[in-house]
């Protein structure tokens, strides 16, 4: 293929994203994202490296500072959402089930809200038992956090939400998933990785 018919398939993978995801425009990177499934890896010895986690620190709702690295030993599951975006909130019952399945054994996911108006609008979200979860009304019961451009930046940028890492034991990056987790592939991939 060359470069002219690459850059045409670049464009058009760019714009089936931009119908795929949520269209309120960020400058974290866009204002869309395509779903992209996890890989598939097969030995804890194949994971992916996508590098380090970020040095980040975010705020939780209570107003205290939560560090990325403070999570280190957990296999974490970032998930940048927000309460507007309608893709995010379809994904929420399988991130409820994730933490509930696997919270014990040292997995979590960890919400970063990434509305403008903040603490404001996501708080009062996260406290409405509006999530069927198991034939029953719950709530977010899983960290959460706010995030803001910068933070987005931080983790490399991303063209819309929902977009999540997956971030090893050691503190490692090893899966990028742009639109709604594949929650097979997912729960594959946290499996091998406790």
């Amino acid at each position: 293929m060359n470069r002219n018919q690459w850059l045409a398939l670049a464009a058009m993978a760019a714009l089936m994203g931009f119908a795929a995801g949520c269209s309120r425009s960020s400058s974290a990177g866009g204002n869309t994202s395509a779903a992209i499934p996890p890989a598939t890896v097969t030995a804890k010895s194949a994971l992916p490296d996508l590098g380090p986690e970020p040095d980040v620190t975010f705020q939780a709702l209570n107003g205290q500072s939560v560090r990325l690295s403070d999570l280190r030993g957990k296999v974490v599951l970032v998930n940048f959402w927000a309460t507007w975006c309608e893709p995010c909130r379809a994904e929420i019952p399988e991130l409820i089930e994730f933490q509930r399945k696997y919270g014990s054994r040292g997995f979590t996911v960890l919400g970063v809200a990434m509305d403008q108006e903040g603490r404001s609008v996501v708080a009062p979200f996260v406290a409405k038992p509006q999530f069927e979860v198991g034939g029953q009304k719950t709530t977010m019961d899983y960290p959460i956090v706010l995030g803001d451009d910068d933070i987005a930046t931080k983790f490399g940028g991303f063209l819309g939400l929902p977009t999540s890492y997956v971030i090893s034991k050691e503190g490692k990056v090893v899966q990028k998933i742009l639109g709604p987790v594949d929650d097979q592939a997912v729960d594959k991939l946290i499996q091998q990785m406790l």
